[in-house]
């Protein structure tokens, strides 16, 4: 089956960000990737052809922290999680993507900047909670189901908890590996995948699996703080990015 080389080379730029977050570098600036890649191709057609690369950088990064994982938060927010993509599927044909956009960009900027300025006042991190991590698990689910969004909701639950950066990538990349394994399903019963898409995600695999190697490399080489920052510097991006793509497409 053919496909267009201008469609694999516009995709590229998609593919590193997501391959970088996954890695555990800037995690939130993985949102961006669907939104790049959807300048090329329908937002739908965009998805679908995110999630097997998606999938992808996500076996790396369990390879790579394997034993870097902070399991009571994975069980304080995967059970919100889930409730969170069996609600997106039960609504998809009735959800604004509008306003989730809109939504989660406020939540990614207002967070990523008030984070940075807590960490600036040296003020001392949360504890865990089960009822704030099910909630923002809640919310992750949904918004990564119906816009592969869940980032800044899950960073707005582990930030705060100030874990080293080697324990908060293995963390991230856990929970969103499970998410993205249990969209699968649903994604398949909605008609999100073709023959067409998974042969653009097959072409871009070793690009995807590259990029998510070069992200755990900078997490392992970057001191504590700048991956913080960096997490910081990608929610404010992308919260900013999904706010003014909610107000032009209001407009």
């Amino acid at each position: 089956m053919e496909v267009d080389a201008a469609l694999l080379i516009a995709a590229l730029p998609a593919v590193m960000l997501a391959g970088l977050s996954k890695g555990g570098f800037g995690s939130a600036f993985g949102m961006l990737a669907t939104p790049v890649l959807a300048l090329a191709v329908p937002p739908v057609q965009a998805a679908a052809i995110m999630l097997p690369l998606l999938l992808a950088g996500d076996a790396v990064g369990l390879l790579s922290w394997r034993g870097k994982v902070r399991w009571s938060v994975i069980a304080h927010t995967l059970p919100g999680a889930v409730a969170g993509i069996a609600t997106g599927w039960a609504t998809a044909a009735y959800v604004d993507d509008n306003l989730i956009r809109g939504a989660v960009g406020a939540i990614a900027l207002t967070f990523g900047i008030q984070q940075y300025l807590a960490d600036r006042l040296r003020r001392p991190g949360r504890n865990e909670s089960a009822p704030r991590g099910g909630f923002w698990g809640f919310l992750a689910g949904y918004t990564s189901f119906v816009s592969h969004a869940g980032g800044p909701p899950f960073q707005a639950y582990v930030l705060p908890l100030k874990m080293d950066k080697e324990l908060l990538s293995g963390t991230t990349v856990m929970f969103f590996s499970v998410v993205n394994a249990i969209k699968v399903a649903p994604y398949f019963l909605l008609g999100q995948f073709d023959a067409r898409n998974l042969s653009v995600s097959a072409l871009l695999l070793p690009a995807a699996i590259a990029a998510a190697i070069a992200g755990v490399w900078l997490v392992r080489r970057s001191p504590q703080a700048l991956v913080y920052n960096a997490a910081y510097l990608a929610l404010v991006a992308v919260g900013a990015k999904l706010i003014a793509d909610s107000i032009a497409a209001s407009l």
